[in-house]
Protein backbone atom coordinates (compact mmCIF):
# COMPACT_ATOMS: atom_id res chain seq x y z
CA UNK A 1 0.00 0.00 0.00
CA UNK A 2 1.05 3.07 -0.89
CA UNK A 3 1.68 5.91 1.41
CA UNK A 4 -1.31 9.38 0.74
CA UNK A 5 1.68 13.02 0.08
CA UNK A 6 -0.18 15.31 2.07
CA UNK A 7 0.99 19.09 1.15
CA UNK A 8 2.88 20.57 -1.82
CA UNK A 9 5.71 19.51 -3.31
CA UNK A 10 8.81 22.27 -3.28
CA UNK A 11 8.39 22.99 -7.30
CA UNK A 12 4.32 23.27 -6.53
CA UNK A 13 5.03 25.75 -3.92
CA UNK A 14 8.29 27.93 -6.44
CA UNK A 15 5.96 27.99 -9.53
CA UNK A 16 2.87 29.45 -7.44
CA UNK A 17 5.71 32.23 -6.23
CA UNK A 18 6.55 32.94 -9.17
CA UNK A 19 3.25 33.75 -10.78
CA UNK A 20 2.53 36.03 -7.82
CA UNK A 21 6.02 37.91 -8.83
CA UNK A 22 4.98 38.39 -12.25
CA UNK A 23 1.74 39.62 -11.14
CA UNK A 24 3.42 41.94 -8.57
CA UNK A 25 5.38 43.19 -11.34
CA UNK A 26 2.82 44.17 -13.75
CA UNK A 27 0.74 45.48 -11.28
CA UNK A 28 2.61 47.96 -9.24
CA UNK A 29 3.76 49.84 -11.82
CA UNK A 30 0.12 50.42 -12.40
CA UNK A 31 -0.49 51.52 -9.14
CA UNK A 32 2.47 53.59 -9.21
CA UNK A 33 0.88 55.63 -12.62
CA UNK A 34 -2.94 55.52 -10.84
CA UNK A 35 -1.45 57.70 -7.64
CA UNK A 36 0.24 60.10 -9.94
CA UNK A 37 -2.46 60.34 -11.63
CA UNK A 38 -4.48 60.53 -8.67
CA UNK A 39 -1.87 63.20 -7.16
CA UNK A 40 -1.78 65.26 -10.22
CA UNK A 41 -5.98 65.73 -10.11
CA UNK A 42 -6.16 66.19 -6.73
CA UNK A 43 -3.41 69.17 -7.38
CA UNK A 44 -5.74 70.67 -10.00
CA UNK A 45 -8.74 70.69 -8.11
CA UNK A 46 -6.60 72.38 -5.20
CA UNK A 47 -5.05 75.67 -7.53
CA UNK A 48 -8.91 76.23 -8.53
CA UNK A 49 -9.89 75.87 -5.34
CA UNK A 50 -7.40 78.33 -4.58
CA UNK A 51 -8.38 80.95 -7.31
CA UNK A 52 -12.25 80.53 -6.38
CA UNK A 53 -11.11 81.31 -2.50
CA UNK A 54 -9.24 84.41 -3.96
CA UNK A 55 -11.95 85.87 -5.65
CA UNK A 56 -13.97 85.39 -2.56
CA UNK A 57 -10.82 87.18 -0.13
CA UNK A 58 -10.79 90.00 -3.21
CA UNK A 59 -14.95 90.51 -3.26
CA UNK A 60 -15.23 90.40 1.45
CA UNK A 61 -11.70 92.30 1.31
CA UNK A 62 -11.84 94.95 -1.35
CA UNK A 63 -10.13 97.15 0.25
CA UNK A 64 -7.23 94.82 0.10
CA UNK A 65 -7.32 93.26 -2.84
CA UNK A 66 -6.05 89.42 -3.16
CA UNK A 67 -3.81 88.36 -1.02
CA UNK A 68 -0.14 85.95 -1.94
CA UNK A 69 -0.27 84.10 1.47
CA UNK A 70 -1.82 81.18 1.67
CA UNK A 71 -2.54 80.71 5.03
CA UNK A 72 -4.92 83.89 4.53
CA UNK A 73 -7.43 81.63 2.67
CA UNK A 74 -7.96 79.41 4.85
CA UNK A 75 -7.36 78.78 8.90
CA UNK A 76 -4.94 76.30 10.63
CA UNK A 77 -5.48 72.83 10.40
CA UNK A 78 -7.64 70.75 12.83
CA UNK A 79 -8.83 74.15 14.51
CA UNK A 80 -12.01 75.98 14.44
CA UNK A 81 -11.62 79.09 11.91
CA UNK A 82 -12.56 82.55 12.79
CA UNK A 83 -12.99 84.52 9.34
CA UNK A 84 -10.50 87.95 8.90
CA UNK A 85 -8.39 89.57 6.80
CA UNK A 86 -5.66 86.73 8.46
CA UNK A 87 -7.74 83.82 7.90
CA UNK A 88 -10.39 83.87 5.45
CA UNK A 89 -12.06 80.56 5.90
CA UNK A 90 -12.25 80.23 2.47
CA UNK A 91 -9.92 76.83 1.61
CA UNK A 92 -9.63 73.40 4.16
CA UNK A 93 -6.98 73.81 6.54
CA UNK A 94 -4.50 71.45 5.43
CA UNK A 95 -4.55 73.18 1.55
CA UNK A 96 -3.60 76.32 3.25
CA UNK A 97 -0.80 74.72 4.69
CA UNK A 98 0.91 74.22 1.73
CA UNK A 99 1.37 70.70 0.56
CA UNK A 100 -1.46 68.80 0.07
CA UNK A 101 -1.56 65.20 -2.10
CA UNK A 102 1.60 64.73 -3.10
CA UNK A 103 2.00 68.54 -4.23
CA UNK A 104 3.89 71.99 -2.57
CA UNK A 105 1.49 75.22 -3.52
CA UNK A 106 2.92 78.33 -3.09
CA UNK A 107 1.56 81.80 -4.01
CA UNK A 108 3.42 85.03 -4.99
CA UNK A 109 2.78 88.40 -6.98
CA UNK A 110 1.44 88.46 -9.73
CA UNK A 111 3.11 90.32 -13.06
CA UNK A 112 1.84 93.83 -12.12
CA UNK A 113 3.87 94.37 -8.92
CA UNK A 114 2.81 95.38 -5.73
CA UNK A 115 0.23 98.31 -4.77
CA UNK A 116 -2.84 98.03 -2.19
CA UNK A 117 -5.11 96.74 -2.83
CA UNK A 118 -3.49 93.88 -4.74
CA UNK A 119 -4.80 93.20 -7.94
CA UNK A 120 -3.01 90.55 -9.06
CA UNK A 121 -1.58 87.00 -7.47
CA UNK A 122 0.06 83.80 -8.29
CA UNK A 123 -0.21 80.35 -7.74
CA UNK A 124 1.71 77.58 -8.55
CA UNK A 125 1.77 73.63 -7.26
CA UNK A 126 4.72 71.60 -7.70
CA UNK A 127 5.01 67.89 -7.04
CA UNK A 128 6.94 67.41 -3.71
CA UNK A 129 9.20 64.55 -5.33
CA UNK A 130 9.37 64.33 -9.05
CA UNK A 131 8.47 61.21 -11.13
CA UNK A 132 7.17 60.04 -7.84
CA UNK A 133 3.94 62.06 -6.46
CA UNK A 134 3.67 64.05 -9.78
CA UNK A 135 4.92 64.28 -12.92
CA UNK A 136 3.20 67.77 -14.11
CA UNK A 137 3.57 71.51 -12.45
CA UNK A 138 1.03 73.28 -12.56
CA UNK A 139 -0.09 77.28 -12.09
CA UNK A 140 -2.51 80.22 -12.55
CA UNK A 141 -3.09 83.62 -11.54
CA UNK A 142 -6.30 86.27 -11.69
CA UNK A 143 -7.84 84.89 -14.93
CA UNK A 144 -8.61 81.52 -13.36
CA UNK A 145 -7.17 79.72 -16.06
CA UNK A 146 -4.89 76.26 -14.82
CA UNK A 147 -1.78 76.06 -16.57
CA UNK A 148 0.10 72.60 -16.92
CA UNK A 149 3.88 72.68 -17.82
CA UNK A 150 6.28 69.28 -17.38
CA UNK A 151 8.91 71.54 -16.33
CA UNK A 152 8.53 73.64 -13.14
CA UNK A 153 6.26 77.05 -14.42
CA UNK A 154 7.93 80.07 -13.40
CA UNK A 155 6.91 82.45 -10.57
CA UNK A 156 5.06 84.29 -11.10
CA UNK A 157 2.64 82.35 -13.06
CA UNK A 158 2.69 83.38 -16.67
CA UNK A 159 0.57 82.93 -20.08
CA UNK A 160 3.72 81.12 -21.42
CA UNK A 161 2.58 77.61 -19.87
CA UNK A 162 -0.04 75.41 -21.55
CA UNK A 163 -3.94 75.65 -20.40
CA UNK A 164 -5.62 72.96 -19.25
CA UNK A 165 -8.69 71.85 -21.52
Amino acid sequence: MRKQQKGFSLIELLIVVAIILIIAAIAIPNLMRARMSANEASAVGSVRSINTAEISYNAAYSNLGFTTVLAQLGGAAGAACVPGTATGCFIDGSLSSGVKSGYTFTMALGTAGVGVPLNDYSVSAKPTVLNQSGTRYFCSFEDAVVRSSTAATPAPCDATATALQ
